[in-house]
């Protein structure tokens, strides 16, 4: 049975509505936002199969200066830099603090695996005021592989010392899901507005709409 559990970040632990004052004030139209989160995962999963890596952070520039192009829109250094450090800042979810520790209570070990850069990995979690209940904060950098190649999610489990059917992945993105599946992982979907599995993928064996509900049953399929 797995017993390390592993959280994506972005969106999973931490509420990225956060940016919709940039996307507002920039576009006039806060849902841009969720345009240009996506416009940032096809050109992230497109440099996985094409094997070119680049950063998740210079990923989502670029992918800000897509939307921005097709808009007809111009991009100062400033809307760059608030993009960076917004990002940097973003608030958890309101039930995710206590989520976590009741798994940590409940004896799980607890780690984050993400794609962004190890130095925004730890900024973020920090400034979220989460990095005290994960025992490691682990990047996708560090392979040069973003997820959901399988690469991440075995480096990860050799980080912590654990076999692939050890690990459980959390994260609200199908694609997350299933690349922690693929690896050989368990899983965990949590369904966050607007977030749906994969028809074409495998559902994991614990969902629910909020990480509370998921670290329920995550202990009910556990302990």
């Amino acid at each position: 049975m797995p017993r390390v559990i592993l959280f994506d970040v972005n969106e999973t632990l931490l509420d990225m509505a956060a940016l919709d004052p940039l996307f507002e004030g920039l576009f006039g139209d806060r849902s841009v936002r969720a345009q240009w989160f996506d416009r940032m995962l096809q050109s992230a999963l497109v440099s996985t199969v094409t094997a070119r890596y680049s950063e998740f952070g210079v990923t989502g520039l670029a992918a800000l200066e897509m939307v921005a192009t097709q808009r007809g829109v111009e991009l100062s250094d400033d809307h760059r830099l608030e993009l960076r450090e917004t990002m940097q800042h973003l608030p958890p979810h309101p039930e995710v603090r206590t989520s976590l520790e009741r798994l940590r209570d409940a004896g799980l070990r607890l780690a984050s695996l993400t794609n962004s850069t190890p130095q925004v990995a730890e900024a973020q979690l920090a400034n979220a005021g989460l990095r005290d209940l994960f025992e490691e904060s682990l990047s996708a950098h560090e392979v040069r592989r973003l997820k959901p190649a399988p690469e991440p999610y075995r480096m990860a489990a050799d980080a912590l010392g654990a076999r692939l059917g050890e690990v459980r992945l959390v994260a609200a993105h199908s694609w997350d899901i299933a690349g922690a599946l693929n690896a050989g992982c368990a899983a965990a979907f949590v369904a966050r507005p607007g977030k749906v599995l994969d028809p074409l993928v495998e559902a994991p064996d614990v969902v629910g709409a909020d990480l509370a509900e998921v670290a329920t049953k995550i202990m009910e399929a556990e302990l």
